[in-house]
Order: structure tokens, then C-alpha cells, then sequence
């Protein structure tokens, strides 16, 4: 891509009306819009990231036999009332909405209740399951005070996975196949060093739950965290007894700021029997379907990699989840710089070419910026020795690379 072609444009200050840093650093980048708070709107670079972001959490879904639907956001009333949830005194961050002829509606703030109640046709017997369902769903939460960008919003993009098992022991089967997954995900999105699982309260389906806590300053989340086991425990349930249970060493662990990254519940029948999803066992006898319940934002787990990764230059992309590979810069050598860049694209090697007429230093700064693993610059000392500049942008240091070995290079 051009970056001339682009229609953001980088801000050199903050917006005054954000305090989190991830807002700060993809509003002043071009990558976010603010609609409201709490609201919003992915750009160009954006969306992106966030592409990428979903399409390694979609393949690490399917990996485990996760198969893909897209469920309403408008939901009908009557299957959340079956549980109870759909009373503002048991969820309180409902968005509800009415149709013409005065039905209430509700904006789904999750999807557990029309999950369930939409698996039941296909339901009948023992030999209809195992069967894992997920979605990448846009949700809709009234929160009294959004806040931390887009980590916590209003309206946001939520990956939820349902397990449909057959048994206790089947459901604990593949609970640890889904956290070996997610430990997959946030390894390759570049957080998986400074991300543990983490022990939480399992409410009324478990003794525990577990989510998944990236250490980081900007964190709302208190953890305890053992890094010689690789795992932690949430301030709610730190007592004497779950560590006790968890055999951990109380002086051994660290307290932590923290954000959640992800969480996995195991529900049990909790839905399945209100629902009336149930299936025949091999006796021929009516059984509920034991489930389970993982979650994954990706536009959270974006945000979280801005908060623990960004530098006072400004953002800092990983590989796998970056706009581009490769930001091309020309400095007063458009034709050489022209000929890298369909070099590069027809390799298949993502390049943002910034080949706008802008003084050096702020080309300079706007790469920082912008985050892009990679700046080559191609300039008029390059015309004369055959050299282009290289650098990562975590690196000190600049590499002199012969031009015509660029894209081997990359």
C-alpha cells in the first residue's frame, strides 16, 4: 500500500479525552476512531491488525475442532428468560431496544443462552456430540464507565467458543485442549512471556475458573504469580486454601498488576437444563449436555499488546499481527524506492510505502509511530553506493543491505 493512498493521518499530540495509552498511541497512529466512549471504529491499519489478531485465534479454534458460525446480536427475550438473565436486577449492563409494535429486545452482551437453545435441532444423541461452536460476534455491554481504550468498551468483538460434551470426563478432556490452545494464541500474537493462567473463581459452575493475565503496569487486575510454575492466581480467590489446593508456595508468589487477555468456565449443565438441551445416552435415556464456555477479545488482546510492547517513540508491532512487514521509505529516490516496493509486493512481503513528499524527520518519526516491524530507506546516497538502509524497530542499530538483496533478506 501507498501510504499516500492512505486517509489517515498520524496526529503529532495525544488526545486530551483519553487517559489509557493504547487509545492515546492507535488514535494519534490512524489505526482506531473514537465514536463515544467506549465506541470505537477500526481504520484502515486498524482493522488490519485486528484481522490478524482473529485469524490466528480462528486457526488455533479450528485447530481443536472449533467450527465457525456468526449467532444475531438482536436477541429474542424469551430464551434469556429461561435462565433468568435477561432481568436488569441479575445483568445490569443490558442494552435493550424496542421494535415498532413495543417488543423488547436485548443487544447481546454474550451468547451462552441462543448458543445453547440454537444447538438444540442438532442435538439427538450420544453420537451428535462432542461438538465445539464458536463465533467472532460484536457484543454490546451498557458499562457504567468505559475506560482503558479499546480493552474495555461498549461495543466490542468477542471470539466465544461453546463445548457441547457428552460427560464430565469428556468436558475435562477438551477444557485443557482449549487452554493449550489459548496458550498458542497469545505465544504467537507476541504477549505469551508476560501471559499466565490464571486461577479464578469458578462462581456458581465450578470451585475454579481460569483466565488468562497479562502482566502489565496498566492492568485493573490484581494476580499472584509463581514464574517458576508459569502460573497465578487471582487476588479474589488468594487464601490460605487456594493455594492450599493449587500446591503453591505462598512466598514464592509475586503480586502483579494485570489485564485479561481470556477465560475459560466450565458450565456444566447450567444452560443446558433450562434450555432443554439434552440428548439420549446409549440406554436411551434423556441426559443434559454438560458444557463449557471460552472467551477471547480481540480487540482487547490488540489493545494489550499496545499497552505491554509500545516505547516512548510509539507503537511496536510483533510480526505476526502487524499492518504491514515492511515500511519503505524514499528519500529523494522515488524511482529506486518504486522499484523495491513491486520487488517486495510481488514477493508477498506486506509493505507500507511511504512514498509521500514529507521531510525526513518526520517520515522518520511517523515510522516510529506507526510500529511496523521493519523501515527500509532508500535514499540518494543509496542511488550511489547500491546500499539501502535497514533497521527493526526495536533495533539501535541500522544494517547497510545491497538493494538487490532485499527481498531475500525479508
Amino acid at each position: 500500500m501507498r501510504q499516500s493512498q492512505l486517509f489517515t493521518i498520524p496526529r503529532k499530540e495525544s488526545p486530551k479525552d483519553e487517559e489509557s495509552k493504547n487509545a492515546q498511541l492507535l488514535i494519534r497512529a490512524g489505526y482506531i476512531h473514537k465514536e463515544m466512549a467506549g465506541v470505537y471504529a477500526f481504520l484502515p491499519l486498524g482493522l488490519r491488525v485486528l484481522e490478524k489478531v482473529i485469524g490466528i485465534i480462528r486457526e488455533e479454534m479450528n485447530a481443536i475442532g472449533g467450527q465457525e458460525v456468526s449467532m444475531t446480536a438482536l436477541q429474542n427475550p424469551e430464551t434469556w428468560k429461561a435462565t433468568g438473565r435477561f432481568d436488569d436486577a441479575v445483568v445490569d449492563n443490558w442494552f435493550k431496544t424496542r421494535l415498532k409494535n413495543d417488543t423488547e429486545l436485548g443487544l447481546a452482551f454474550t451468547h451462552e443462552e441462543p448458543m445453547t437453545a440454537m444447538m438444540r435441532p442438532f442435538v439427538r444423541s450420544y453420537r451428535d456430540l462432542p461438538r465445539y461452536v464458536y463465533q467472532f460476534q460484536t457484543k454490546f455491554r451498557n458499562e457504567t464507565r468505559a475506560k482503558s481504550g479499546i480493552m474495555r468498551g461498549r461495543e466490542f468483538v468477542m471470539k466465544d467458543l461453546y463445548s457441547f460434551s457428552r460427560s464430565q470426563e469428556e468436558l475435562d478432556s477438551f477444557y485443557e485442549e482449549a487452554a493449550a490452545a489459548y496458550a498458542r494464541v497469545f505465544a504467537r500474537v507476541g504477549i505469551g512471556q508476560s501471559t499466565y493462567k490464571t486461577f479464578a473463581s469458578g462462581g456458581v459452575f465450578s470451585k475454579y475458573s481460569h483466565e488468562y493475565q497479562t502482566v502489565c503496569d496498566a492492568g485493573e487486575d490484581i494476580v499472584y504469580v509463581d514464574e517458576e510454575k508459569g502460573i497465578a492466581v487471582n487476588k479474589e480467590v488468594y487464601t490460605d486454601e487456594v493455594i492450599a489446593d493449587l500446591g503453591l508456595d505462598r512466598s514464592k508468589l509475586v503480586e502483579k498488576k494485570s489485564i485479561e487477555v481470556g477465560n475459560i468456565f466450565k458450565l456444566g449443565t447450567k444452560f443446558s437444563e433450562p434450555l432443554n438441551l439434552t440428548f439420549k445416552d446409549e440406554a436411551g435415556v434423556a441426559v443434559p449436555v454438560v458444557m463449557g464456555s471460552y472467551g477471547i477479545g480481540p480487540g482487547r488482546l490488540m489493545g494489550t499488546i499496545v499497552e505491554l510492547l509500545a516505547d516512548e517513540k510509539g507503537l511496536v508491532w510483533p510480526e505476526s499481527v502487524a499492518p504491514f512487514r515492511v515500511h519503505l521509505l524514499s528519500l529523494g529516490a522515488d524511482e529506486k524506492a518504486e522499484e523495491i516496493y513491486r520487488a517486495l509486493t510481488e514477493a508477498g512481503i506486506e509493505t507500507l510505502y511511504d512514498d509521500r513528499d514529507a521531510r525526513a524527520g518526520e517520515k522518520f518519526a511517523e515510522s516510529d509511530l506507526l510500529g511496523i516491524p521493519h523501515r527500509v530507506v532508500v535514499g540518494r546516497k543509496s542511488l550511489e553506493t547500491g546500499m539501502a538502509e535497514v533497521k527493526g524497530r526495536t533495533d539501535e542499530e541500522t544494517r547497510s543491505i545491497p538493494i538487490q538483496d532485499i527481498v531475500n533478506f525479508f
